[in-house]
């Protein structure tokens, strides 16, 4: 896409929307302009003049005039109609829709591979952490172990104020959607989906697999209570939901849970609603990434990198995907490379012992009872933990250990 000037059709000017047409405005070198905005609502109010808009998807898709298409829209269904809509075009396409990525990836990627034209998503995983680009470029010969890393600057932020304030996590969630920093249902993002989805991106570009959601396990912080705090104070430790993907044998172990980490990680220190992600090889050791991993500039700043990308033909080479899948001669099924037939040490506080009859322990090596809390710290088969995915009325507060 070589040209002078690139024109954009935008889906969505939400936070990210807004936040994109704000740094592209200040952008120094790329020469590109938001020509038509496709929007739902034709009564809320805008920040930019109204011939900006339309509220019809086809007078962007139809059209021959879009260099680029970017999708920042929030229904995930439809995200996915307008992006393959798009590619089938023959129209590059960037997004941020990390849900939409992770349901739909292996068809999006044979889409990108018959058509010829670039999904590019940087902003789905880490807000303004460059990951994906590094994965891609930088450890694309590497051999890496493991990556690990705060995903959701919702989840941070209030696990960061309950330890700092003293407070419950009803009292932060409340104050967090007043302010902004949780949306009015914020299940998504407390019981780890949202961490899972852009977990799902970063296990394609770290190790070539390609996964669907409902096979990585997401335990959440929903439940989380300040006595977990105090414990984990009490230990020189804090809670923190990590997305983690290692390397075990010939296998992996892919999932989202709270953990108890220690003043010895890099990510102990990343509060409120920063993101950090740690990426470790055989060679090139452990780095930790640090940003902002939500806002409107934040994630505008990662879409329009991606948009600049493209005015240089960039595409994801896939290298660690077309190479694990050379190497198993087409057999691939990624579900025999995930390794759920393990033991995790748990911390599981618990209000009554018949919430545990879900779980396969192992062997409890500490128990505590008192009239305001229980809890064990157990050794527990992985595989046990789905039996409480995605429930609702569960309520354990489950954290590794």
């Amino acid at each position: 896409m070589s040209k002078d000037k690139i024109s954009i059709g935008l889906f969505g000017f939400g936070c990210v929307g807004q936040g994109l047409y704000d740094v592209l405005n200040h952008s120094q070198g790329l020469k590109a302009t938001i020509d038509k905005i496709c929007v739902k609502h034709k009564d809320k109010k805008r920040k930019i003049d109204m011939s900006y808009f339309t509220y019809d998807q086809d007078d962007i898709l139809k059209q021959n005039k879009y260099d680029v298409i970017v999708e920042l829209i929030d229904n995930s269904d439809e995200a996915f109609r307008i992006v393959k809509e798009a590619m089938e075009n023959g129209v590059s396409v960037v997004t941020a829709n990390k849900k939409m990525l992770a349901e739909n990836f292996e068809e999006l990627y044979k889409l990108q591979e018959k058509h010829k034209v670039a999904l590019i998503y940087e902003g789905s995983a880490g807000g303004s952490i460059p990951i994906i680009r590094n994965l891609e470029e930088y450890y694309d010969n590497e051999l890496l172990t493991s990556i690990s890393g705060i995903l959701n600057g919702t989840c941070n932020y209030i696990l960061t104020r309950m330890e700092l304030e003293n407070k419950e996590y009803e009292v932060i969630l409340k104050d967090a959607q007043s302010n902004g920093f949780a949306e009015s249902d914020p299940w998504l993002d407390v019981a780890g989906f949202d961490t899972k989805y852009k977990l799902t991106l970063l296990a394609v570009h770290s190790f070539g697999l390609v996964l669907r959601p409902e096979q990585v396990l997401n335990l959440g912080i929903q439940n989380v209570s300040f006595d977990d705090i105090i414990y984990a104070r009490e230990k020189g430790l804090r809670i923190k939901l990590l997305a983690r993907a290692h390397k075990e044998g010939n296998k992996f172990r892919v999932y989202a849970l709270p953990h108890f980490i220690g003043k010895d990680s890099e990510l102990y220190n990343v509060l409120y609603e920063y993101n950090g992600v740690e990426v470790e090889g055989a060679f090139s050791c452990k780095q930790t990434f640090v940003g902002k991993g939500a806002g409107s500039h934040p994630t505008g700043s990662a879409v329009l990198s991606d948009i600049s990308a493209l005015t240089y033909d960039y595409r994801y080479a896939y290298k660690k995907l077309k190479s694990i899948r050379k190497k198993l001669n087409g057999n691939y099924n990624a579900e025999d490379l995930l390794d759920t037939d393990f033991t995790i040490k748990l911390y599981i506080r618990f209000s009554d012992k018949a919430q545990l009859n879900d779980l396969d322990i192992v062997s409890i090596e500490e128990e505590y009872k008192s009239s305001r809390t229980n809890f064990i710290i157990a050794n527990v088969k992985f595989r046990s933990l789905f039996n409480i995915y995605n429930k609702k009325d569960n309520k354990l507060f489950v954290c590794a250990v």
